[in-house]
């Protein structure tokens, strides 16, 4: 595989964020889809045809992780910097409530989603959020289980649906169901949902703006990211030198 099978935004946070709101103003019936890529992400679609089909078919699929900007850089690319899923999020929100716009947020604990829905109406007044839905912690759900997420989806009729059920469930949940989806934009944001409940700390703005918003992360759940950061790192990087090197 190669980076260059997957079509990657090369602008910033602000343009994506500008895009996929002026795309849920628009008298438009196709359902987009957002996600990330990082390099985590992207070994795992080596092993996993349905996640790289899925990933493939993203309408905005940004670089969320600075081995992706090392390796666009290494191989000629036109990506300048990080673009994470948390970041769009928030720029979203931001012009959602500007728009009077409308969002509904699947996955995760009902904890988390009742902490999600408290801070939104609060930071952003004139954004509706038109539901929320915790879905059975299953490795599959079941085709009755799939239909209640739609149709309660469907019901609620947001402008944006926010998916965080970690990778790659919820890009192959979004990719399999979009075209279900009575919603302009589905994004699969992940963390997203813990960092803005406050379930979880997001690495200090400093860490972010250096490249190194794993190292804090690391440090604190070295069993859930370590896989990450020293096996799937190693192998995306040792794919990106086969490209270059290949290349002359």
């Amino acid at each position: 595989m190669n980076l260059s099978d997957y079509w990657l935004f090369d602008r910033g946070v602000g343009e994506c964020a500008t895009e996929i709101v002026n795309y849920t103003q628009g008298e438009n019936a196709d359902c987009k889809f957002f996600c990330c890529l990082n390099p985590h992400s992207f070994v795992e679609a080596m092993e996993r045809p349905r996640f790289r089909v899925a990933l493939q078919g993203a309408d905005w699929l940004v670089p969320d992780g600075v081995g992706i900007v090392v390796a666009s850089r290494l191989l000629g690319g036109t990506i300048k910097g990080r673009v994470t899923g948390p970041d769009v999020f928030i720029e979203v929100m931001k012009r959602l409530d500007k728009v009077g716009g409308s969002v509904f947020f699947l996955g995760s604990s009902t904890e988390v989603l009742d902490r999600i829905e408290t801070r939104a109406n609060s930071e952003f007044p004139n954004l509706k959020v038109v539901g929320t839905y915790s879905p059975p912690y299953v490795d599959a759900f079941s085709e009755a289980e799939n239909l209640d997420m739609v149709s309660a989806i469907n019901a609620a009729r947001p402008d944006v649906l926010w998916v965080g059920m970690t990778a790659p469930k919820q890009e192959c949940w979004i990719a399999d169901h979009r075209h279900l989806l009575n919603v302009r934009v589905a994004g699969a944001i992940g963390a997203a949902f813990d960092f803005y409940a406050g379930t979880v700390k997001r690495s200090p703005k400093f860490f972010r703006s250096i490249g190194l918003e794993w190292l804090p992360r690391l440090l604190a759940q070295p069993r859930r990211l370590g896989r990450r950061m020293f096996v799937s790192a190693p192998i995306f990087m040792f794919e990106v030198l086969k490209v270059k090197f290949s290349k002359g």
